[in-house]
């Protein structure tokens, strides 16, 4: 005969723990079921807009007046009587890294970052950037970045090339600008081997774009190079 505890109304015997031993059970799922899901929401915490490092700041930064001097150097093809095939690849290298310095630029305004604008591409920018560098180049202000990146040609080397004409351009602009994607390869490495760098999905691809692109472009720099010193010797 079951007995009852008329203060609670509840039975004493083994109802009350089947009942007990339900609830529990439904507790551990719950709670289960929300740790699982704890490890997914703390991840995507950690990876939301912020998850990049001061190097991946510095790499943009920087390789968008790295990219800027390439511009420069490139437009001037059509104006210092570049060869034909020369001047396909100064195009082919002018559209490009304009096109990759509109997205650097992007990709530090959408976090709120200051961009560099050696080339005044932005938007709502009211008066050219004044040269404070000292590192002043015909065509491109450097603004408040004295640095000169790896592979840049400095402010002589770049009188130099806008002073040449015909053969002696091609030959002063395949020079500089190998040695100026090799430049640019030794940025991609330095971020790559900065711990925590490089991490970040648009930085990643972008850095490893840059690696193909630049070593493909070099490839087809130097074989052009070798067919102007030939011609010239013989």
């Amino acid at each position: 005969m079951t007995q009852y505890n008329y203060s609670v109304g509840l039975p004493k015997s083994k109802p009350l723990y089947r009942r007990t031993a339900v609830v529990l059970a439904a507790v551990v799922l719950i709670t289960a079921a929300l740790g699982a899901q704890a490890p997914v929401s703390a991840q995507s915490a950690t990876a939301g807009p912020h998850a990049y490092v001061q190097a991946d700041v510095d790499f943009m930064r920087a390789m968008i007046i790295h990219h800027a001097q390439a511009v420069v150097m490139s437009d001037w093809a059509p104006t210092h009587g570049a060869r034909p095939d020369l001047l396909v690849l100064c195009k082919r290298i002018a559209l490009s890294q304009r096109d990759e310095i509109n997205m650097m630029q992007q990709w530090l305004q959408e976090h709120h970052l200051a961009a560099p604008d050696p080339l005044h591409m932005l938007q709502g920018v009211r008066s050219p950037t004044q040269d404070s560098s000292g590192m002043s180049m015909p065509g491109m202000e450097m603004g408040a970045h004295p640095m000169m990146m790896t592979g840049m040609l400095t402010p002589a080397e770049m009188r130099a090339l806008d002073s040449a004409r015909g053969p002696e351009f091609d030959r002063l602009y395949l020079i500089g600008m190998i040695k100026h994607h090799e430049g640019a390869l030794d940025m991609v490495a330095k971020l790559f081997a900065t711990p925590g760098a490089g991490q970040q999905p648009e930085i990643s691809s972008f850095a490893t774009d840059i690696d193909a692109g630049q070593r493909a472009e070099i490839a087809r720099m130097e074989a052009m190079l070798n067919t102007l010193t030939t011609s010239q010797t013989r």
